[in-house]
């Protein structure tokens, strides 16, 4: 069995590289930078939303299927520098070379993923094999849109057309399944100002939660999954959840009905 990596990325303004872009004073605060970023971005197209480039990430959350285990974590600690989660996600490719499992990862996490890590210098051997080293790459690789080493639920669903495009949030629990819990990604930036990185960080492990099981209902959809196991891997999630102490799971599982 191959393993599965559902992950996801939460974001905020890289003020320390858009203080260089724009050329302002050192002194310049970073609330200040980014408001200046943000006004400008507003004015030039009407959103707030930043070049993916100009964004810094401050939380990875990942679910790992492998052998009878399933679990859920965020990379690193509070603590850890964006460098340190970077290079953590990339060893785990190295270590498992799983199917990486996302919802609009080819639109936005892994492009961020990709200029934060050339950025810190960042090596991610395994991710970057297109079949140089393994043959087998060649025809499946993290790379191509159409390979499923990386699997972007959300634009495979909508065919590969931006107007069809879907959010998780919606998507989740129509499904059934819980959606978004009082936060969503426009809020990250605010949380992280105010020092809420822990609730960040669980934020992000209910993202994950919600599309791996996604997922599921995805492989139930296209046979890889019968009901029983499709039943089962459902019942492992929650079996995993209900063993996690964090007030979020809690209140994940009583959305979960």
């Amino acid at each position: 069995m191959t393993p599965t990596l559902v992950f996801d990325i939460e974001t905020i303004p890289d003020t320390d590289g858009i203080r260089t872009l724009l050329g302002l004073p050192a002194d310049t605060s970073a609330e200040d930078v980014a408001n200046i970023a943000l006004h400008q971005r507003r004015q030039q197209n009407g959103s707030e939303f930043l070049p993916l480039h100009q964004h810094c990430i401050c939380a990875i959350s990942c679910a790992l299927r492998e052998d009878n285990n399933f679990r859920i974590w965020t990379l690193g600690d509070a603590n850890s520098s964006e460098a340190e989660i970077i290079q953590c996600f990339f060893d785990g490719i190295d270590k498992y070379t799983p199917q990486i499992i996302s919802w609009n990862g080819g639109g936005f996490d892994l492009p961020v993923l990709h200029y934060r890590g050339l950025m810190h210098g960042i090596n991610a051997a395994r991710y970057w094999d297109l079949g140089e080293d393994d043959k087998d790459f060649k025809w499946n690789n993290y790379i191509s849109r159409y390979h499923t080493r990386h699997l972007d639920l959300m634009d495979l669903m909508a065919m590969f057309n931006a107007r069809a495009n879907a959010p998780l949030d919606d998507l989740a629990k129509l499904c059934g399944f819980p959606g978004k819990l009082g936060m969503d990604g426009s809020k990250v930036w605010d949380a992280y100002k105010a020092g809420q990185i822990e609730k960040i960080r669980n934020y992000c492990e209910t993202d994950v939660a919600n599309t791996h099981l996604v997922y599921l209902r995805f492989q139930l959809m296209r046979g890889r999954l019968n009901q029983v196991t499709y039943e089962q891997e459902v019942a492992l999630v929650r079996e995993a959840l209900t063993g996690y102490q964090a007030p979020h799971w809690q209140e994940f599982l009583a959305a979960w009905r």
